[in-house]
């Protein structure tokens, strides 16, 4: 294996403030070794140069503003102009612990991958509703546990907020794709079509900040749910039944509300103890109650827009007689 040189990679769209935090958390790393900062300025009209110049002394920061089109592009943007032979792709809104890359390398020299994915995790300074979020989106009683860890069902798919790729399969499979959200693991599909593996390094994690409010995180993971059933047509050896459990959560949920006046009570006796285990999982992570109490909402957001977009997406996708990029023109960029 050849030496490593790291090129972090981050697209920003109108976010200064969290370039700020992101370069702050990045100057802490207790790497000893040097690493490239490559930020790529998507069309921003409130752009991170001020910012970027504080850093410069502290840093090596490329820095690039070309117009919008979309974050899988601008990645791509910057992994062509990056002067590293291995790139790590970050999301504006993470925050990066000190231990980061020396956690990178002690994996790599460990056993060596062409592309690795990281997980999240809430920091101590996130608002209440970032950390319910962040439970629903990580836990293994939710989509969370199949989204990706150790316990996954199948081979461990790398999510682009937290994602290493080698030079030479981005070579080989020229970065991400048009669509988004599902442009990571679209390119995670390509990756082990083009013979390369992927791992979890499950100490190399980042504060993922999810910038969001609850209107915003039901739109998030509805198109969630409605590109899954565009990657598996794409990738139909990559389709799994999992992929059906928020809607059929969603159906069930609702037929256990119901089925009550039918003389019925056991599917709601099951959808209760199911949400205590959400509370009490939840209250044992966050040590808060209120935390506690959100994240059993934001678990029934996340279940029924997942399920809700998967639904209506495998019905069209599949039997509308359209392409994909027809049907659902807003989840592609026209690059």
């Amino acid at each position: 294996m050849e030496s490593l040189y790291y090129s972090f990679i981050i697209p920003v769209y109108n976010r200064p403030d969290e370039v700020q935090e992101l370069l702050e958390s990045l100057a802490k790393q207790e790497y000893g070794k040097p690493f490239e900062i490559v930020i790529v300025e998507d069309g921003s009209t409130k752009d991170s140069a001020a910012v970027v110049e504080a850093f410069t002394e502290q840093l090596q920061i490329s820095y690039y503003q070309k117009p919008n089109s979309g974050p899988g592009d601008s990645r791509n943007y910057g992994m062509r102009k990056a002067k590293g032979n291995y790139f790590i792709v970050l999301d504006s809104d993470c925050i990066i612990p000190p231990q980061y890359l020396m956690e990178v390398e002690k994996e790599q020299n460990t056993r060596f991958v062409h592309c690795f994915g990281g997980p999240d995790a809430a920091h101590e300074s996130f608002s209440k509703i970032q950390k319910a979020i962040n439970y629903a989106m990580t836990s293994v009683l939710t989509t969370g546990g199949i989204r990706g860890n150790k316990n996954a069902v199948g081979k461990f798919q790398p999510r682009s907020f937290n994602m290493g790729i080698s030079k030479q399969a981005f070579e080989a499979t020229q970065g991400f794709g048009n669509i988004h959200p599902g442009e990571d693991p679209d390119l995670t599909f390509r990756i082990w079509n083009a013979g390369f593996e992927t791992r979890l390094f499950s100490e190399a994690y980042v504060y993922h900040k999810r910038r969001i409010d609850w209107d915003k995180f039901k739109l998030q993971v509805q198109k969630f749910g409605m590109v899954r059933p565009i990657l598996n047509k794409w990738h139909p050896n990559t389709a799994k039944i999992t992929y059906w459990f928020p809607t059929v959560f969603f159906i069930f949920s609702i037929l256990a509300v119901f089925a009550p006046l039918f003389g019925f009570y056991l599917p709601l006796k099951m959808l209760a103890s199911y949400f205590i285990v959400l509370f009490v999982e939840s209250l044992v992570r966050n040590k808060n109650l209120e935390i506690a109490f959100l994240s059993l909402y934001a678990v029934i957001i996340q279940f029924f827009g997942y399920g809700w977009g998967f639904l209506k997406s495998t019905l069209l996708v599949n039997f509308s007689g359209k392409e994909p990029e027809e049907v659902f023109p807003k989840l592609f960029f026209k690059n």
